[in-house]
């Protein structure tokens, strides 16, 4: 039952002893970073590496058996940003319902014997094993037994609201971009490849890429964005449009993203766009030449706005 964890674990073999802390940490936000920062500073202060223990799959898919569950990132992208934290060690496992039904201590048995587990620094509300018995408090106990401490970093808030990120999936969803900026600690991006459209944006003066990403990340509410698009090592002003496009009786949600001062085949080419902020709703025009108008009128915000931020 435990073959593939162990494996999953053992292939790491960290050279000294592990402060390790377990967690989905996706979107990597600024309390997973608060999180972070005691974690590698206590690692440093007595001589071990810092460890993140990590899910490939989302608890919740497998334990609710939900079909489609959100990312904010990719799991390469989560990896990428716990490195670039200070992280020494990141472990990504896969969850499944036999590791779900692993009783707490055999888990961290597991850690103990495979990362070299020292001690645990865990986030609020955690709890982990077969029933979810794996509390702090009973972690603790454990640790008592096998030689190891347990310790608990209170949540992070903007204002009177904790950081979490199934509060940042909630704000994307009604579109509040800034504060979403404010929780991440960074702009919410999306990332993906260029694909064929209809090319309809040619022909009203406004060419577009249309982007394709992955099916379970999580998106921000339909409208017209204020963004910064990333191209090789470049930063280019944009604007993006995400939705059905209503004028044209569309029903397939689309990405597409009209870069200012640009020429170029894009097709097949890797894009990061950056929301920097929402202009508008989408919305269904009278006829065409409305369209182009609101377009044009979209276009001189984005550009102001972009300006003022530094861009």
């Amino acid at each position: 039952m435990t073959l593939k964890l162990e494996q999953e674990l053992a292939k790491h073999n960290p050279a000294r002893p592990t402060l390790l802390t377990i967690g989905v940490f996706d979107g990597v936000h600024r309390g997973h970073r608060y999180l972070l920062e005691q974690l590698t500073s206590r690692a440093k202060q007595e001589g071990c590496l810092s460890g993140v223990v990590t899910f490939k799959t989302h608890p919740e898919k497998v334990l609710k058996r939900r079909d489609y569950l959100p990312w904010i990132c990719t799991l390469q992208e989560r990896i990428r940003l716990l490195k670039a934290a200070g992280v020494d060690v990141v472990v990504p496992i896969t969850f499944t319902r036999d590791i779900a039904n692993l009783p707490a201590r055999e888990f961290v048995m597991l850690l103990r014997k495979n990362l070299n587990m020292c001690d645990l620094l865990l986030g609020p509300d955690f709890a982990l094993g077969k029933q979810r018995l794996g509390t702090p408090e009973y972690l603790r106990k454990i640790g008592e037994e096998l030689g190891f401490r347990v310790e608990v970093v209170k949540p992070a808030k903007l204002g009177s609201e904790v950081i979490s990120s199934s509060a940042i999936r909630q704000l994307l969803a009604e579109g509040q971009i800034d504060k979403v900026e404010k929780m991440l600690g960074r702009h919410f991006h999306l990332e993906g490849k260029v694909v064929v459209g209809d090319q309809r944006g040619r022909t009203l003066g406004f060419p577009t890429a249309n982007i394709k990403v992955q099916p379970e990340q999580a998106m921000p509410k339909d409208g017209i964005y204020v963004t910064v698009t990333h191209f090789q090592g470049k930063q280019l002003r944009s604007v993006t449009n995400i939705g059905v496009r209503p004028t044209f009786g569309g029903l397939k949600h689309l990405i597409e993203t009209y870069i200012m001062d640009f020429e170029g085949n894009l097709y097949g080419k890797k894009l990061r766009i950056d929301l920097i902020a929402r202009l508008r709703d989408e919305m269904k025009f009278n006829n065409v030449q409305e369209l182009i108008s609101r377009m044009k009128l979209d276009v001189e915000k984005a550009e102001k706005t972009l300006i003022q931020k530094g861009y």
